[in-house]
């Protein structure tokens, strides 16, 4: 899964609102690498002093005679970014570019059960962020640009561990059938437009932290911290099923299949590509190691291919 906020943030230095200036700027003067310092009431952060902005304060007319005795709520940005300790990296980037140009490069604060536990700056945020992607990108599938067997092992080591937790395990029926029938060109657009279809589906805040995999050939993967996937399955059903119509007649969708050479060199009729879903999930009973998760939804899996048409099943189902 992705890496969280917390995993990253540091201890800071905190004063609460009653510190005076002076005392803030004793600070920053003593370490000269200190970018701010969090203001703390009742252990929760209500404000932030970041040392450019508060030089700048001090720094113009009367500023440093009107500012130094006073308390250093007065001088406080009160413009906080404030996030909980296992908000994915990726979101925390995403909420802290989106900020208003005065406040960019202001400290991340990180919260945990609503108390103070630490912050980030913006330049460890931006570096770890980029240690991830270029992991991601060095085990990723080419062709779908989603992280391989690699990461996906270890994302799944970590992901039994959650107190609630689906996965799905998506293949695309018929695929061999089409490749030789089609072309592999149109093969590999099919694999793409799957990517696609089941990030969107997937990776929304609702289902945070997500995670999406391509396991290799048309087989995918993806997991979800709740059990709520029956919607999304059906949402990657319908997406895949309306995308795969455009490589069809009309008379074969009418019929649901194709007539052409089988696995055993015989004339046949084939289904259309189709796509099935194996859910695996700890709500009854609990999944303790990769290979269980594997055995469950092997079994899932084989009923699913019993069935000609896009669907999903779920282990207690």
């Amino acid at each position: 899964m992705s890496i969280v906020i917390g995993d990253i943030a540091k201890e800071c230095i905190t004063v609460d609102p009653s510190t005076k200036c002076q005392n803030v700027y004793s600070m920053f003067e003593e370490k000269t690498a200190l970018e701010g310092i969090v203001v703390v009431s009742e252990e929760k952060p209500i404000g932030l002093v970041m040392k450019t902005h508060f030089f700048q304060k001090l720094s113009t007319k009367y500023g440093f005679d009107l500012f130094m005795n006073r308390h250093i709520d007065l001088v406080m940005g009160d413009e906080l970014l404030i996030v909980d300790y296992s908000i994915p990296i990726t979101e925390v980037s995403s909420l802290a570019m989106n900020r208003k140009q005065e406040n960019l490069y202001d400290l991340v604060i990180v919260t945990k059960q609503n108390h103070m536990y630490g912050a980030v700056s913006i330049r460890e945020l931006i570096m770890k962020l980029s240690e991830l992607q270029i992991r991601i990108a060095r085990y990723s599938n080419p062709l779908s640009g989603l992280p391989g067997n690699n990461v996906i092992a270890e994302t799944l080591q970590e992901v039994i561990t959650y107190k609630r937790f689906s996965v799905f395990y998506i293949d695309i029926d018929s695929f061999k059938f089409f490749n030789d029938t089609f072309g592999f060109r149109e093969g590999d657009e099919i694999i793409k437009e799957t990517a696609v279809i089941i990030s969107d589906t997937i990776q929304t805040t609702d289902n945070e932290p997500s995670f999406i995999g391509h396991i290799g050939g048309d087989d995918f993967i993806a997991v979800i911290p709740h059990y709520h996937y029956e919607e999304l399955c059906k949402e990657i059903i319908f997406r895949f099923d309306r995308y795969i119509m455009r490589f069809y007649t009309e008379e074969e969708i009418e019929r649901g299949y194709v007539q052409g050479i089988n696995r055993q060199g015989i004339l046949d009729n084939v289904p259309l590509v189709s796509i099935s879903i194996a859910v695996v999930h700890n709500k009854q009973y609990p999944i303790t190691s990769i290979e269980q998760l594997s055995r469950e939804a092997a079994k899932i899996k084989k009923r699913c291919k019993n069935i000609t048409k896009s669907t999903f099943l779920a282990l207690t189902e």
